[in-house]
């Protein structure tokens, strides 16, 4: 198999987890960058790292990286590249792009510039002067970054967030990778008792249960690549079956959702069905002050209102003093928020142990921790 470079992006603040997610998977020649990590592998890892990345947002396959200024460098350097290996005679191949703080801005003429190279790449390859674009779709995108400039094709198609169990959404919903990331980084485990009492429609209890399982998060849906005839298909029935392999059925979990909104609560259990976790993930309408555990040790881990979504900012700062309060009676527990409400630690009664800046789609954030103690060996 060729030896390739791919490219996992991620959201900022995140970087961090998808190269640790990456090393569990056995790869270590690996480079973070802000907003994605690089990794040398094969056509295989395509296949695996599409399936197991939680917390990733896309795996792009990187065809070059040159420094361009003006469009005929574009051209040129695009066009000596070896997009034959990729794109066969039938390929959908649409370009689009980004550009920041590059001589080429005009986004629109570097796309078009991009598509009229690899149109004449391949005409020499495959003596065609007409491509009908009929057969597999490989996303192309022409990044541009202080004058350097990123090939890519798409190997993910739609995003990895979309797991295949989430078809409906509730109010504000939080991204699956973003859930998945604030899990890895409460250091949870599936020996520990976990409860979200802002469970919304579901998905921290339900990615929780799937991490616990050692479940790859891509089980359930297909990916751009899978249709790429470069990808031999007993690569992808490999990954398919390592992961199967790995999936432990059998485990035990402590994992809850609370809320005090009943419509949320019934997408959160259908969400859990669609996922296969019905059992191992508990729900129940509950306000914030009521929620107790007869568990010693356990994480609660939520992304709760931040006042822009539900309603005015002292019913927001009720709900903070209320979580405050459920979590003074739980004496040996964790606490895990996202939130972007300035200072949460003075309604919770405690001083975060560590805060690390991340986003919710557009909106900064911080993820704040407050750690308790080591259960006993």
């Amino acid at each position: 198999m060729a030896k390739i470079e791919l490219i996992a992006t991620a959201a900022f603040g995140l970087e961090s987890i998808v190269a640790r997610e990456l090393k569990q998977l056995g790869y270590d020649d690996i480079i973070v960058e802000n907003g994605k990590v690089i990794l040398k592998t094969d056509e295989l890892g395509i296949c695996r790292t599409n399936l197991w990345l939680r917390s990733a947002d896309r795996v792009l396959l990187r065809i070059g990286s040159f420094e361009a200024r003006t469009f005929e460098e574009l051209f040129q350097q695009t066009k000596s590249l070896p997009w034959e290996d990729w794109l066969s005679i039938d390929a959908n191949f649409p370009v689009q792009g980004k550009s920041v703080k590059s001589k080429l801005y005009s986004v629109s003429d570097c796309q078009a510039i991009v598509k009229k190279a690899i149109v004449e790449r391949l005409k020499e390859t495959y003596n065609c002067n007409w491509f009908e674009e009929s057969g597999p779709r490989y996303q192309i995108e022409v990044a541009l970054l202080n004058d350097k400039v990123t090939l890519t094709i798409d190997t993910s198609g739609i995003g990895l967030h979309k797991r295949g169990y989430r078809k409906l959404a509730g109010q504000a919903p939080l991204k699956e990778t973003l859930a998945a990331a604030m899990i890895q980084l409460s250091y949870w485990n599936k020996d520990r008792a976990l409860i979200d009492p802002f469970c919304g429609t579901g998905t921290i209890p339900i990615e929780a249960a799937l991490i616990a399982q050692n479940r790859a998060p891509g089980l359930k849906r297909s990916f751009a690549a899978e249709k790429w005839p470069q990808i031999p298909r007993g690569l992808w029935q490999e990954a398919w079956q390592e992961a199967l392999d790995l999936w432990d059925r059998e485990t035990t979990l402590n994992i809850f959702g609370s809320d005090i909104d009943p419509k949320a609560l019934e997408l959160a259990r259908i969400h859990a069905t669609e996922a296969g976790v019905e059992g191992l993930v508990h729900f129940q309408r509950l306000p914030v002050a009521e929620v107790r555990s007869r568990f010693s040790f356990g994480h609660l881990i939520a992304n709760p209102p931040y006042g822009e979504r539900l309603g005015e900012i002292d019913d927001v700062k009720g709900l903070y003093q209320e979580l405050g309060e459920t979590y003074k009676g739980l004496n040996n527990w964790s606490l895990h928020i996202l939130t972007n409400f300035e200072s949460p630690e003075t309604l919770i009664g405690r001083r975060w142990d560590k805060s690390r800046k991340l986003y919710n789609g557009r909106l900064e954030c911080h993820y704040y921790q407050f750690f308790g103690p080591r259960p006993p060996r």
